[in-house]
């Protein structure tokens, strides 16, 4: 227990899966939380995202555990309105010492048209980008920058238009995206070094969440069936792992996240932390 008691953590995405868990995870180990979500779906991305009732309710499960939560309706994409709304949060909250940049879409299909390239970099890898630096003005020294990359976004991008799995410009642009995480967090790393201020990135396997969960997801991982159904995916889905599990939940990642936001991780910096189940060594990560 208070494991980062006394810390502020700033968490993307958080009205619901992995970035709901990272939020809960961190109050239960005494920080305060700032939770931003888009509240709101994107036109390519074709399962639903979470709702403002979404968020309410991951503010009530951080109030459960006595801590303070400040939640807002926020576009990763619009790096004005993260200043303003971060800025606003850190001064009733009193500082910042964790970031976990968790936001992220995955819009699936070679029927998907280009903006979902557009999309699907602009939320994954630019929302990283507006997340962290929105943040750095806020950050001293001891803090901790923690990046959610995707161990299936590593697999190269081979073949015709599309990834070996992950199919059509959304694909692409979710690939292109978890790619430049790895570069994008290491070279951070070096350059904030200095300042005693360390970054981090988790690239998870499948996690059980709403985006795996869904038809496009199930199609990606049954091309042989129009219309596959949870069950028919899940006889697929543990072929990704080297363990014999179909997926981690979104709890495996917020332990790691716990790590690496508290001081037992003081001195680790610039790493690349699978939590897969062995999945990047089976497409040779």
């Amino acid at each position: 227990m208070n494991r980062v008691a006394g810390k502020v953590a700033f968490v993307t995405g958080a009205a619901r899966g992995q970035g709901r868990s990272h939020a809960v995870r961190l109050a239960e180990e005494g920080a305060d939380v700032i939770a931003f979500d888009i509240c709101t779906d994107i036109g390519s991305n074709e399962y639903p995202l979470a709702s403002e009732a979404d968020l309410a309710d991951t503010a009530k499960l951080v109030e459960k555990t006595g801590r303070t939560v400040v939640a807002a309706k926020v576009d990763v994409r619009d790096r004005a309105a993260m200043e303003a709304e971060l800025a606003d949060a850190v001064a009733q909250l009193g500082g910042l010492d964790i970031v976990v940049a968790n936001a992220g879409i995955c819009p699936l299909g070679n029927h998907i048209p280009n903006m979902g390239f557009v999309d699907a970099f602009d939320v994954d890898f630019v929302g990283v980008v507006n997340t962290v630096h929105a943040a750095m003005p806020h950050l001293g020294a001891g803090a901790s920058i923690i990046a959610i990359g995707s161990v299936a976004g590593l697999v190269p991008q081979t073949g015709f238009n599309g990834q070996q799995a992950l199919q059509g410009p959304g694909g692409d642009g979710y690939g292109l995206a978890k790619k430049m995480i790895q570069t994008y967090t290491s070279s951070l790393a070096l350059t904030l070094g200095p300042s005693s201020i360390r970054v981090n990135a988790i690239h998870p396997t499948n996690c059980n969440t709403d985006m795996l969960q869904s038809p496009p997801m199930y199609r990606t991982f049954r091309p042989d069936l129009a219309n596959p159904t949870a069950e028919d995916a899940a006889v697929t889905f543990p072929f990704m792992q080297a363990m014999p599990i179909p997926w981690v939940e979104p709890e495996d990642i917020s332990h790691a996240v716990l790590y690496l936001a508290s001081d037992e991780s003081r001195y680790v910096t610039g790493q690349q932390l699978r939590v897969d189940g062995g999945a990047g060594m089976k497409i040779g990560l």
